[in-house]
């Protein structure tokens, strides 16, 4: 059996000490609009809701992405008539599930990685299985449910070449915390060999999840609503944006702008709040510009829309001819482009998409997607396609056959967690009898 070591063994201690300084992190972002005020007492480990009584299969992901990718495999555990719980850890995730979660699926904040937060959730929620999406490997939770014999799985998991490298550093570490899971379920060849080599147990390669979401969905009167304002219009969006990023789109909206005089450049920040100061950047530069969260709607004088909401890129993406995907022009890694594919936008990208590069390449192979360098390549590219829909449109399609090709992830995990549900199922009959 594989030994704790001194690293874990350190922050196990530090994390149980510094529980007051957590309590007191929790307070500064709830201050500062990161934590649900009503449901603050759940980061710490204590129920918002009772358990059902039945068998309960546990999920977690860390934000919006993740949690996204999971809805699927939610439903399909639901169809077996097993009580779902599902766990993230950011308010902008927990707005996205109410909204999308299927009846009767419970959402909880996932506590901080403190001992006894963990223990707590644990000991009340009981949960038969463990399903841990990506790269959510939390020290103390992964301890704590070890210690309680609960199976974990990571599925949809990725190990990037970054994190890699960090985790070779700590091998005794790394070999613990991987052995934590009852098997690994990697999104590509590459994140297996990496985990392999880490000494996670029973790696197989399953795919990416992600390309078995269904599209995000869109509000039908909203959508005829935006769709007649904007009918005429060459329309694009900047979506997931980041700091400096904005500032790039708003120049290439303005190189683009003389040779397409209807323009209409959406900005969908990913952290909603900033969309005051995209407004003022706007604004500064003379630009015509509309905020969806103050109630505003992109009419025929607005030039810039700045979609500072959640949960409405399918609404957004049903819009727009072209998609930028953010976080991709500054050194992020990019996001995910399986969205806009899925909804008929050809897609753009910048250098920096080593979180989905794998993706990424398969697009820009098929010729669904382009990479840029800079800002004067983003415009040239958009107003490229803008100016000629039909390129765009078979660039739109290329990203969606795309997209429908290299799905089968859901088949393929729940093949794999199979004798798990099995296991449960049979346990539960045992102590019934």
């Amino acid at each position: 059996m594989i030994g704790q070591g001194a690293l874990l063994s350190g922050y196990r201690l530090a994390t149980a000490l510094l529980e007051p300084a957590a309590a007191g992190l929790l307070v500064w972002r709830r201050q500062r609009g990161k934590e649900d005020p009503t449901r603050f007492a759940e980061r710490r480990g204590y129920p918002g809701v009772r358990r059902p009584d039945k068998t309960l299969v546990w999920l977690h992901g860390a934000s919006v992405g993740e949690t996204v990718t999971l809805l699927p495999l939610v439903e399909k555990l639901q169809q077996r008539g097993l009580a779902v719980l599902v766990t993230s850890g950011t308010v902008t995730s927990a707005k996205l599930l109410a909204a999308r979660l299927p009846a009767g699926v419970i959402h909880q904040y996932l506590p901080l990685d403190v001992p006894r937060y963990m223990r707590r959730f644990l000991d009340y929620w009981r949960p038969e299985i463990g399903l841990i999406c990506e790269s959510e490997i939390w020290p103390n939770l992964m301890i704590e449910a070890k210690k309680r014999a609960v199976p974990l799985v990571l599925v949809n998991a990725r190990m990037s070449a970054r994190s890699f490298r960090r985790w070779y550093k700590a091998p005794k570490t790394s070999r613990y915390l991987l052995s934590c899971f009852e098997c690994c379920l990697a999104q590509s060849q590459g994140d297996a060999e990496r985990l392999a080599q880490l000494g996670a147990p029973r790696v197989s390669v399953a795919g990416n999840l992600k390309f078995d979401v269904p599209a995000p969905p869109a509000d039908a009167d909203m959508l005829a609503i935006l769709d007649g304002l904007t009918t005429g219009r060459p329309v694009w969006i900047a979506a997931s944006t980041h700091p400096g990023e904005d500032e790039m789109v708003l120049s290439a909206h303005l190189g683009i702008k003389p040779h397409l005089l209807k323009l209409l450049t959406i900005i969908a920040p990913r952290h909603p709040q900033r969309g005051p100061e995209i407004e003022e950047l706007c604004e500064a530069n003379g630009v015509a510009v509309a905020r969806r969260a103050a109630g505003r709607t992109p009419d025929a004088q607005v030039e810039i829309y700045v979609a500072d909401t959640v949960g409405e890129l399918g609404l957004l993406f049903r819009l727009s001819q072209v998609a930028f995907l953010g976080g991709s022009l500054v050194p992020v890694g990019g996001h995910n482009p399986i969205e806009p594919a899925k909804l008929g936008c050809a897609v753009v990208h910048g250098p920096h998409v080593q979180n989905f590069s794998e993706i990424f390449a398969a697009f820009d192979g098929d010729g669904g997607s382009r990479g840029v360098a800079d800002t004067q390549e983003l415009a040239a590219t958009v107003h490229g396609w803008l100016s000629d829909p039909a390129s765009a449109r078979q660039a739109a399609r290329a990203a969606a056959q795309t997209s429908a090709r290299l799905g089968g992830a859901l088949t393929r995990t729940m093949q794999a967690i199979e004798p798990l549900l099995m296991r449960v199922a049979l346990g539960q009959r045992d102590a019934a009898s």
